[in-house]
């Protein structure tokens, strides 16, 4: 059974200094080379799920969508598109890792290991593997990433290393940290009997 260990980071859920609320991406200075990320909570496949991503990106491939010929081959059942399994794991890490992201600049390598069928529950994990400063722009960084997906038994599903541009502290400081968030024009007024 795959399980989370108590030292790392549970999909973003720890507080920021002064209780600011949950933790929504990082800045450069805040990855550290090295450091784990258990993103949380998995996610159980349904035949809807596959069905409508089939349907979404025009992938028609009968292995993914008829029982009957499903049956027939070696698995002998319906297979998981393999890129809804990455989709769904890159949407995982974005509390983690991507969440304030200036841009994902590319993904290095991505290996289907193992197949996800209807039922299977898909938990995600990042690695930090590397760091670096933007040689064009000083306020922000590059990190590398190696985000791994397992099934509820702890099978190896799905292995993708990505880099992303993230903002710098001296970034966020210029820029505010929800850019385009409106301010709300009234206060809010407490409810009758508060």
């Amino acid at each position: 059974m795959f399980q989370s260990g108590a030292a790392e980071t549970l999909g973003g859920a720890r507080t920021r200094g002064g209780g600011e609320g949950m933790q929504f991406g990082r800045t450069y200075e805040e990855f550290e080379v090295g450091a784990v990320y258990k993103h949380w909570p998995g996610k159980t496949v349904t035949e809807y799920d596959n069905h409508l991503f089939c349907l979404l990106t025009m992938n028609h491939h009968p292995v993914h969508l008829d029982d009957n010929y499903s049956a027939t081959t070696d698995h002998g059942r319906n297979l998981v598109v393999g890129n809804y399994v990455y989709s769904l794991l890159t949407g995982m890490s974005v509390p983690d890792v991507s969440g304030k992201a200036i841009a994902n600049l590319e993904v290095d390598s991505l290996k289907h290991v193992a197949p996800t069928f209807h039922g299977d529950t898909i938990y995600g994990e990042t690695t930090v593997l590397e760091k670096r400063r933007s040689a064009s722009k000083e306020d922000r960084g590059i990190v590398l990433v190696e985000t791994r997906g397992y099934k509820q038994d702890g099978t190896l599903v799905c292995v993708f290393r990505r880099r992303v541009m993230v903002p710098t502290e001296a970034y966020l400081k210029e820029r505010g940290d929800q850019p385009g968030r409106p301010v709300p024009q009234q206060p809010l007024t407490p409810a009758p009997g508060a």
